[in-house]
């Protein structure tokens, strides 16, 4: 910014004011919103309610499951039925008593827990959606005891730990290879943002808060780090901010809109009715909507920070370019985006929808029944509510960062219109 003000001080103090106006209100109001969302944050903080686990995410005993490691180490096709399954032995499990039929019988070296160094047997049917288990395999197993007290082993899930940590590392290291010091600042930011989901938005929403503010609360707050984290701080991220904000806050009305107009209830997702279920305090309408928010969010301030910048670089490159040039330029950059950005949105969408596309393809329904219908439906408001808020987040931020990028009246002579156009496309 100060590059700017070294330019004009001949300039006389009219015009300037403008521009100090024009800061010191953009600076006010991001105050002010800041303040009242550190306010909202205390007044909607979830209390410290103790939440019943959820019967299918219950052990026999009512508690939490607990998982410990495991490796498989022998795996074969055979009969089936021994009294070892799942139980704790150090050698060889016991061989079934009759040869009803065969199954794929897995031997299990507990890895983790009391029964470290022990072995147990897992004994899996074959089906869709059964694990296909070989030796070498590196399992998580569930620990439960029955009601004898004989401690009993299950399948859980495989254990992910190692190669997810692999993806998360190349990721970082590539970001801030590439991105340097903004990349790592970047990525504290989105650490920030996660923590802000889990440490105040689920707790809240379990808490029964109301779902809007509690989204436009963990929105803020988001929005504040990640922006000035990766970005700066300086009056161009803050031109963003105030876009962002301000969209933000229009894609909840519409996304509250669009849920009352269609009348989605979102049961048509297995974890919401397992949440309608379980947790009746929950509003699944409210965990809609939070969606909605939380997920237009990072879309919006892709456009918004692009529009700061160019609307700033645009400013700098023709000093006598007037506001109304910039202002064109700038847009003429912001519907590229926007049309690049709305693909964007409704493919991510699409691609997560996938499965019940195909589901849908072979139940031989019209295309308006599978348009209309709830979970159909709910991608479509998704879609369009974020396509909407994101078109109208451009013109705004394009004029806030203007105001900011311009502060001297633009009285000078206009610039020649080819070398405008050479500055949009750049």
């Amino acid at each position: 910014m100060t590059d700017h003000h070294h330019h004009h001080h001949h300039d006389h103090s009219g015009p300037i004011a403008i521009g100090a106006t024009a800061a010191r209100v953009v600076v006010g109001l991001l105050t002010v919103i800041g303040v009242l969302t550190v306010i909202a944050a205390i007044a909607l903080w979830p209390s410290s309610q103790h939440v019943e686990i959820p019967l299918p995410m219950q052990n026999a005993g009512g508690g939490a499951v607990e998982t410990e490691a495991g490796t498989v180490v022998a795996q074969d096709v055979g009969p089936c039925g021994s009294p070892s399954i799942g139980k704790v032995f150090a050698d060889k499990p016991e061989p079934p008593r009759t040869n009803a039929y065969t199954c794929q019988r897995s031997l299990i070296t507990i890895e983790s827990g009391p029964h470290q160094g022990n072995k147990t047997l897992l004994e899996i049917a074959p089906g869709p959606g059964q694990p296909d288990l070989r030796a070498g395999d590196e399992i998580r197993l569930v620990r439960q005891t029955d009601p004898n007290g004989t401690p009993l082993y299950s399948f859980e899930d495989y254990a992910r730990g190692m190669p997810l940590t692999l993806i998360v590392i190349a990721f970082v290291v590539v970001i801030i290879a590439v991105a340097r010091w903004r990349g790592l600042r970047a990525l504290l930011g989105l650490g920030f943002a996660f923590a802000v989901l889990v440490a105040f938005l689920l707790p809240a929403l379990l808490d029964g808060k109301p779902a809007i503010p509690v989204a436009l609360v963990s929105g803020s707050l988001i929005l504040y780090a990640v922006l000035y984290l990766a970005h700066g701080v300086n009056l161009r991220t803050s031109s963003a901010l105030l876009g962002t904000l301000t969209s933000m806050l229009l894609a909840a009305v519409l996304s509250w809109l669009a849920i009352e107009m269609t009348q989605l209830t979102g049961l048509s997702e297995e974890q919401n009715t397992n949440v309608a279920t379980y947790l009746e305090h929950v509003s699944i309408t409210g965990l809609l909507l939070a969606g909605f928010i939380i997920g237009s969010l990072g879309v919006l301030n892709d456009v918004t920070i692009t529009q700061a910048s160019a609307a700033f670089e645009l400013a700098a490159l023709d000093e006598s370019a007037s506001r109304r040039q910039v202002f064109a330029a700038t847009m003429r950059v912001g519907r590229d985006h926007i049309a690049s950005t709305v693909y964007t949105l409704v493919l991510a969408y699409a691609g997560g929808a996938l499965p019940l596309l195909l589901l849908f393809s072979v139940a031989g329904r019209s295309i308006r029944d599978v348009l209309a219908g709830d979970a159909v439906a709910i991608e479509i408001a998704r879609s369009a509510v974020g396509g909407i808020a994101l078109a109208l987040s451009v013109p705004l931020t394009t004029g806030i960062a203007v105001l900011l990028a311009r502060p001297f009246g633009g009285k000078k002579t206009p610039a020649p219109a080819p070398r405008h156009g050479r500055h949009s496309r750049g």
